[in-house]
């Protein structure tokens, strides 16, 4: 305990208003209430009177001894957990020992450092102190107690190739159809038994060695379509066989691989143990050992919070670049226990980027930064994740193939590529005698600012025509095409039907061609049916073959990572692609082997199917992707492609602008002019509150009832379809006759001190928030995340760090709201900061160097500066 003579300073006292909320906010109790008995004792010799509690911690007295520490009750009034208390000024890690002294004195497993706004959770028999943001409530931390890890039984489990399958079925070995080899294939088809691959095996036995040497943080780098969900099982299995952790958090970053996540634990564990998607199950998740969500359904409105950093003991992170990314990573980090990250994206995937090029000039530096983070996450510095298997090794074992790149770029293409751009006349309404303008676009402006028909039609044309067949029916393969955009989507879809009939007249009926993506309807069921092969049927020439009717899909993004259908034979990149990561999971989908003779029913004819296995897939690549991400890429095929007109585009989207017509204008010579003199009677002023008016709140909740009254809004924010409900609510329901809605309007009528986003006034029109927070609120929460961020960061710990936690989220908010500081600090013009009246440089120098510039880089990376203007 700390102890010295004198009565508390005030940055003592301020710490201890803080860690007073944090305990209240936990549940823990100073005094005796319905909830039950206290279970905060106080250092001996400290007076505190009930009002000074509810006060949180203001006027508190203190006798003798001085600052106080506090020891956490049971149930039982038997001590559960000791909270070592600094000034703010301090590094809480300055009383580790102290506290681990006092701990073993009382018996207590677990402590807590705090200085008010820093806090660390350590459980002495596992592990070292680590971050947290909040404080555990007492049931976690009884439950957690209970808890024995045993690494050193982790270590010496025998993870065999048959690990899953011997939870499936036990004693699966000792059946006939086993022991009789002849019918082995068919006995594990018929029970569906899972056998891991050898580097499948390697990864979990790389995770044994890791927490061998002490390791509680492993990446696992392994190329699309190796099995990382499979993998994911095995490992989740021998952490909780092996009784090292009680439950485990699996993470995902989109809605559809939440599901297909679950589905698969379930399939693959559910002899041993229950799995669970968190928002179906919100009360009764406690009784799963695994539980899958999406980050941001726990990110959303702080929802992780509602948890204690004890609850998962393991948390896994599918797809680890994306799902840890900025303001995610508080989730992520929330945590308490082992983490694994899963990613198909390698860091030297950009070994030839120049790294000093501004990221303003090259979309890949951020993405760089981001792989980089991802390992150091990971705790993997060094570079070398825990466990890496390349698309490459996958390659030379056999077990995937590599793309087939067909470079095919038009006239115009090659020319959005070009340093220069497309050059195109745009014609639009310009004064007699002047001429139109000339515009320059660039690959980025694609079917978003450039549109051209012929192009598009060009890009199907060769598809179709240079796609890869079927080996059993012959048809065209089933394919995957990338969009730009949905409306772009829908063209690309009209073109290819329209082709289908010229290619293959009276075979197909509109229905060659799907739109998937997530403003149609039971478009996530589209992208099931595609695998299952009875999208718009099951079949098209042979009545025994089972494929799906449909044999293109056009999305934008919803069958880029996570998607798997093995019999696909072409992937089309009609649009550019800036992320490595997306061209990484974009050319995974075709790298899965296949043996198509699995959907013939016709046993004859099977037998005479010559070339049955997918050996290749093909990858058209329409905008040097390859290229930009690979520099000299080695093309299996180069197709070049007839000339294109040059385009005259009509008005700056590629439609007819002209103005005129009638029926908008007004007569005002039917108008009365009033021009007597006029005065004012009476004057009054009266400052509206933070509500707002009566009026302004009238005109809110008319339209949170217009909104929730619309099916199409209803149906999209359900389905969590956010950018298309906010689509459809500006198209659709701002600026007409009736209320005028608009965004601005609904800004002012809110009465909130920042600025609101439409995705947010939805949130609360549905009910998915209660209110709106503060501006300070935001900044609050944003700074948490950072905390979070930063934790494994290099000098995180030191002591100059801790001491200036406070000066660090001065500088945090400030940067974030200031906008002419924020110009201050890019410029480097600091010595404006001697006369700049909100942030001066006092403030300044009290930010320890490092951090001075990590804020702005993480600021400008993760936080939505326009929620505070």
């Amino acid at each position: 305990m700390t102890r010295h003579n004198g009565t508390m300073s005030e940055k003592e006292a301020q710490a201890r208003i803080k860690i007073n909320r944090l305990l209240d906010a936990a549940g823990w109790r100073f005094f005796d209430d319905e909830r039950g008995k206290a279970n905060v004792v106080l250092e001996p010799k400290v007076k505190l009177t009930q009002p000074q509690v509810d006060a949180m911690g203001n006027d508190f007295d203190t006798t003798g001894n001085g600052f106080v520490d506090f020891l956490l009750l049971d149930d039982s009034a038997f001590p559960l957990v000791v909270l070592e208390a600094k000034a703010e000024s301090k590094n809480p890690l300055i009383g580790k020992e102290q506290a681990r002294k006092y701990a073993k004195a009382q018996n207590c497993r677990f402590v807590i450092l705090s200085n008010g706004n820093l806090h660390y959770l350590w459980d002495l028999q596992h592990g070292n102190p680590q971050v947290i943001t909040s404080f555990p409530r007492a049931d976690a931390i009884k439950s957690y107690q209970r808890f024995q890890p045993d690494p050193q039984r982790l270590v010496t489990e025998d993870v065999a190739l048959d690990y899953i399958a011997r939870t499936q079925m036990p004693q699966y070995d000792a059946e006939a159809g086993w022991k009789d080899r002849s019918l082995r294939e068919v006995f594990v088809a018929k029970h569906r038994l899972r056998f891991m691959r050898s580097y499948q095996q390697r990864a979990a036995q790389a995770i044994q060695r890791a927490v061998k040497d002490g390791s509680t943080r492993f990446l696992f780098e392994m190329a699309t379509g190796t099995g990382k969900t499979l993998t994911s099982a095995a490992v989740i299995k021998l952490f909780l066989r092996t009784g090292n952790v009680r439950r485990v958090l699996f993470l995902v970053d989109r809605l559809e691989l939440e599901d297909q996540a679950n589905k698969a634990f379930v399939f693959l564990l559910k002899n041993d143990f229950k799995s669970t998607i968190y928002k179906e199950n919100r009360d009764d998740w406690r009784k799963a050992e695994i539980v899958v969500t999406t980050v941001q359904s726990l990110l959303f409105n702080g929802k992780y919070k509602q948890f204690s950093p004890t609850d998962f003991d393991l948390v896994i992170s599918d797809e680890a670049h994306r799902s840890i990314g900025g303001n995610a990573r508080a989730v992520f980090e929330y945590f308490v226990g082992y983490k694994l990250g899963l990613t198909a994206t390698p860091k030297d995937y950009l070994k030839q980027f120049k790294a000093d090029k501004p990221a303003s000039n090259d979309p890949r530096e951020a993405e760089r930064r981001l792989l980089l983070d991802t390992y150091r996450t990971f705790g993997c510095e060094s570079g070398e994740p825990t466990y890496r298997y390349s698309l490459l090794d996958g390659v030379r074992e056999g077990f995937l193939i590599n793309p087939r790149v067909v470079d095919a770029r038009t006239e115009v293409t090659t020319k959005l590529l070009s340093e220069q751009g497309y050059s195109a006349v745009v014609v639009s309404d310009v004064a007699p005698g002047e001429q139109s303008a000339e515009q320059r676009f660039k690959q980025k402006d694609f079917e978003k600012k450039f549109f051209s028909e012929p192009t598009n039609r060009l890009f199907c044309k060769t598809l179709v025509e240079h796609g890869l067949r079927d080996p059993i029916s012959a048809e065209f393969g089933k394919t995957i095409v990338f969009a730009v955009s949905q409306a772009h989507a829908t063209k690309l879809t009209t073109i290819l039907n329209d082709l289908a009939d010229k290619f293959f007249p009276g075979h197909y009926q509109s229905d060659f061609a799907v739109q998937v993506t997530s403003s149609i309807p039971d478009a996530q069921q589209f992208t099931i049916n595609f695998t299952n092969n009875n999208l718009l049927g099951s079949a098209n020439g042979l009545p025994t073959y089972k494929t799906s009717k449909a044999r293109v899909c056009v999305t934008v993004g919803m069958m880029t990572t996570g998607y798997d259908c093995p019999d696909l034979l072409n992937l089309a990149l009609m649009r550019p692609v800036f992320s490595p990561s997306e061209f990484v999971q974009i050319k995974g989908r075709g790298t899965r082997k296949h043996d198509f003779r699995e959907q013939l029913q016709d046993e004859l004819l099977r037998a005479q199917v010559a070339s049955p296995l997918k050996t290749a897939y093909k990858l058209f690549d329409f905008f040097a992707t390859c290229e930009y991400f690979e520099e000299k890429y080695n093309y299996d095929e180069v197709l070049k492609l007839p000339r294109i007109l040059s385009l005259q585009l009509k008005g700056g989207d590629g439609t007819d602008t002209g103005g005129g017509g009638g029926g908008g204008g007004v007569d005002e010579s039917s108008h009365y002019h009033h021009t007597s003199p006029d005065s004012i009677t009476a004057q009054d002023e009266t400052q509206i509150g933070f509500q707002g008016m009566k009026v302004d709140r009238m005109f809110f909740e008319k339209f949170e009832d217009t909104v929730k009254a619309d099916p199409v809004v209803a149906r999209q924010v359900n389905d969590g379809q956010w950018d298309q409900a906010i689509d459809y609510v500006v198209n659709h329901l701002f600026d007409k006759p009736n209320e005028h809605f608009n965004l601005d309007k609904l800004r002012r009528a809110a009465g909130v001190d920042r600025r609101l986003g439409l995705r947010e006034i939805l949130e609360k029109a549905f009910g998915f928030i209660s209110g709106f927070k503060s501006k300070d609120e935001l900044l609050e929460e944003e700074f948490e995340k950072f905390l979070l961020d930063q934790q494994n960061a290099t000098g995180f710990h030191a002591d100059s760090t801790a001491s200036a936690v406070q000066a660090m989220k001065y500088y945090f908010k400030a940067y974030a709201t200031d906008h002419r500081l924020r110009d201050i600090i890019e410029t480097k013009s600091l010595n404006s900061l001697y006369v700049y009246p909100s942030f001066g440089m006092t403030d300044f120098k009290a930010v320890p160097p490092a951090w001075r510039t990590r804020i702005p880089e993480y600021v400008k990376d993760y936080v939505p500066l326009n929620q505070f203007m």
